[in-house]
């Protein structure tokens, strides 16, 4: 036997790395040190701008939202994702990127759907002037089916030490929505269950309501909000932020709210985005279950001060960013709803 009867590819591999080294090297800088293909990526980082910086790591997936991209066919998306979910994960400290690293695991080696996905990590990247130095591809027969796959992501980033969040919440702060763009990358085990087993629709099936495809609404890409934020966490005027990820909002928001003080959430002070409602029709879900697993239209969360509100819509607005107060910042412990 050879390696190739055991299910691994070795020749696929390699040409799906060969790929993928000209659209990682599209995102270099003058900071990467190393190419693509060496067993570790090098970069130096400058930091003279910084008197005391602090580096900030997070490391993430997708979820079950590759289950959709994989019926769609569509595979760039989900690897843009990857990038902006990261990327919000060091936003909340007050950290940008320096630079990202990914993880890829198939069932099968396919070098087209390798390229698409690394096409949509690199586009993000590019996006964000954050390189992305290196990665593991790994053909794993037997452990995933012949058409699956996973993603997995690492970013490292830079705060100055006095400028990281969360600081500074006090009682009576507000708390600022910016809208998400679907469901990002959260609940999508439960949204296809309703969707796909309970309704019957199918990854392409139009509707109405959503003015697309089924499968164009679910793979409607991770925002990044850094563009947005970054001149405001430079001025000062950002207190805390909380990305809305899994757990929605009673598990994030309090994640960055200091002991002894909670928030309070205005439910009717957004319009909840059609997908959400049509899922929670479709699977006779609770509102309460709802807000605990879903975004509901609000990606993030920024916590600022009533005084300096006028000023960061304003910066927010300048940016082409909606924004809407959704709630304050209260005596006490967990999100309350009214």
């Amino acid at each position: 036997m050879d390696y190739r009867e055991a299910g691994v590819d070795i020749a696929a591999a390699d040409e799906a790395k060969a790929r993928i080294r000209a659209l990682a090297r599209s995102t270099f800088s003058a900071a990467v040190l190393s190419e693509i293909g060496s067993f570790g990526g090098m970069f130096r980082p400058d930091l003279t701008r910084y008197r005391d910086p602090v580096l900030v790591a997070s490391t993430d997936g997708v979820g079950t939202k590759i289950k959709v991209a994989i019926e769609a066919g569509v595979h760039d998306t989900v690897g843009y994702d990857l990038v902006a979910h990261c990327a919000n994960d060091i936003l909340v400290q007050g950290a940008t990127p320096l630079f990202f690293l990914d993880y890829i695991a198939l069932g099968r080696m396919d070098p087209d759907r390798v390229e698409s996905i690394v096409r949509g990590l690199a586009h993000a990247c590019s996006e964000l002037g954050c390189p992305l130095i290196g990665g593991e591809t790994a053909e794993m027969p037997g452990t995933y089916g012949e058409d699956d796959y996973d993603l997995a992501g690492f970013i490292v980033g830079v705060v100055e030490r006095v400028k990281a969040l969360p600081r500074g919440v006090q009682e009576g702060d507000l708390l600022l929505g910016l809208p998400s763009t679907g469901l990002h990358t959260n609940g999508y085990s439960l949204a296809r269950k309703v969707l796909f087993e309970r309704m019957g629709h199918r990854i392409d099936t139009e509707l109405p309501e959503l003015g697309t495809s089924l499968g164009a609404a679910l793979l409607a890409p991770h925002r990044s909000y850094l563009a947005a934020l970054e001149p405001l966490l430079l001025r000062g005027k950002i207190r805390a932020l909380a990305h809305i990820t899994g757990g929605g909002f009673r598990g994030n928001i309090p994640r960055v709210l200091p002991p002894g003080l909670g928030a309070r959430v205005r439910r009717e002070s957004w319009a909840v985005p059609p997908l959400f409602r049509l899922i929670q029709r479709g699977g006779a879900v609770s509102e309460e279950e709802m807000y605990r697993i879903f975004n509901m239209g609000v990606g993030m969360v920024a916590v600022v001060a009533a005084s300096d509100l006028h000023d960061v819509e304003h910066s927010l607005e300048r940016r082409g960013e909606t924004s809407f107060v959704i709630g304050s910042v209260v005596a006490g412990e967990g999100v309350a709803f009214e």
